[in-house]
């Protein structure tokens, strides 16, 4: 087949980075023609890149674990301090809006696809590498995983859809930063129930 243009692969790009950010403030089911005004296209550039919604979902998820697995490598090859590798990678992965994974949580698309599954089984051995680097040092508590980190991002990079919180980003950093005070050990109180994985999240409820 023949490779798409260039400016093809950038509209794709622009319509990828505007659901990203709709989906963080307004949730999955923004209209998609909002998603095309902030993308600067077609409504039929959209369509013509992505058959549905749940296509178009895919792709986000899709693209905000790939992204946020690169932050991890970044932060591990370039962070002596293990737990500054931590808290490097976790305000990246802010950075990267991570709160458009929501969807992911939600069912409303096939979270078996071959696609989703790679790039989520690339992003869970990233995360746990920078966390055991941390745990390994003594810095990190051990009655967390995966899970319970990728959840707390989340849930505080990701404004309440609706609200009228104009100035969300400007919180974040400050939160996450006092998130990071309580992964470090010595633990200041015990956690109920037990850490959470990545397929602890996929499990219905």
């Amino acid at each position: 087949m023949p490779r798409p243009r260039a400016d093809a692969l950038r509209n794709r790009e622009r319509i990828v980075g505007a659901a990203r950010e709709m989906f963080v403030e307004f949730g999955p089911e923004v209209p998609l023609d909002e998603v095309a005004r902030r993308a600067g296209v077609g409504n039929a550039t959209v369509y013509r890149n992505f058959a549905d919604r749940s296509v178009l979902i895919r792709e986000v998820v899709c693209s905000v674990m790939d992204r946020t697995s690169e932050r991890a490598e970044e932060a591990l090859a370039e962070e002596a301090d293990a737990f500054q590798a931590l808290r490097r990678f976790v305000h990246a992965a802010a950075d990267e809006r991570i709160g458009a994974l929501c969807p992911m949580l939600s069912g409303t698309f096939d979270k078996d696809h071959p696609d989703l599954d790679g790039s989520r089984r690339r992003l869970e051995r990233q995360v746990e590498e920078v966390m055991e680097r941390a745990r390994a040092a003594g810095q990190l508590r051990t009655d967390i995983a995966v899970g319970d980190l990728l959840v707390a991002l989340s849930q505080l990079t990701r404004p309440l859809p609706g609200s009228d919180c104009t100035d969300f980003d400007q919180f974040v950093h400050r939160h996450l930063q006092l998130f990071l005070d309580g992964l470090q050990t010595p633990a200041r109180s015990e956690l109920p129930g037990s850490a959470a994985t990545l397929e602890d999240l996929r499990r219905p409820a």
